[in-house]
């Protein structure tokens, strides 16, 4: 089949974001004079910050928060700039929009910082719709971010619909709504990670993502 509304998850799938997003969490950690090797700190890119921050301090909220809050002191001035798109990835979303694809991006990052950095690389006119996390509210997760998406969009089938992205929370996100999912192995989630989930289809590579996507795709 043809998928004709593919959502999009932004760090790890579109856009290279480790640098930005690593330092950010130093910065935050050196406020607790938490010192971690950065190739430990990896696990953050992905998942919701509250979910990451929590085991550094036995989920005590206060402190969660304030983690957060020096992580976005960093990450909103200069983080979000340590960034760089994934080579192909503008021809990839040229060519489907081409075609005639619905394109959306479905971040756990929070909405104002992703339509920051599609804006920052030029890409934000491809997409129809951009769901993103909340600052401050319930919209926290990918299958919150998807649900939002969709309602937003007036999407009810989902047959038609592909969630991509390199972790297993956009499997179990899209999963969760109905939504087959594509999980692409040059981010920054392993292939064991994705095949446990379940993700639909594995993609090593940006032009592999490619070809699934501006093809008819064999059935999920």
């Amino acid at each position: 089949m043809t998928y004709t509304d593919i959502f999009f998850d932004l760090d790890g799938t579109l856009t290279d974001s480790k640098p930005g997003i690593i330092r950010s969490v130093e910065h935050a950690l050196d406020f607790f004079h938490i010192h971690v090797p950065p190739e430990q700190l990896i696990p953050f890119i992905g998942p919701p910050l509250h979910d990451s921050f929590a085991p550094f301090f036995d989920n005590d909220t206060a402190r969660v928060d304030l983690a957060i809050q020096k992580y976005r002191e960093y990450y909103s001035v200069k983080g979000i700039f340590e960034n760089s798109l994934y080579d192909g990835i503008t021809d990839l979303l040229r060519g489907l929009q081409a075609l005639g694809r619905r394109l959306c991006v479905a971040t756990s990052k929070p909405e104002p910082f992703a339509r920051r950095v599609l804006e920052h690389f030029r890409i934000d006119g491809f997409f129809s719709f951009v769901a993103g996390a909340e600052l401050h509210g319930p919209r926290n997760n990918k299958t919150e971010v998807l649900r939002y998406a969709c309602t937003q969009l007036g999407i009810e089938d989902m047959s038609p619909c592909l969630m991509v992205g390199d972790r297993k929370y956009d499997v179990r996100g899209a999963h969760n709504v109905g939504m087959a999912c594509a999980g692409v192995l040059y981010g920054y989630g392993p292939r064991e990670e994705l095949t446990e989930a379940r993700a639909e289809y594995l993609c090593a590579s940006v032009d592999d993502l490619g070809n699934l996507l501006q093809a008819d795709a064999p059935g999920a």
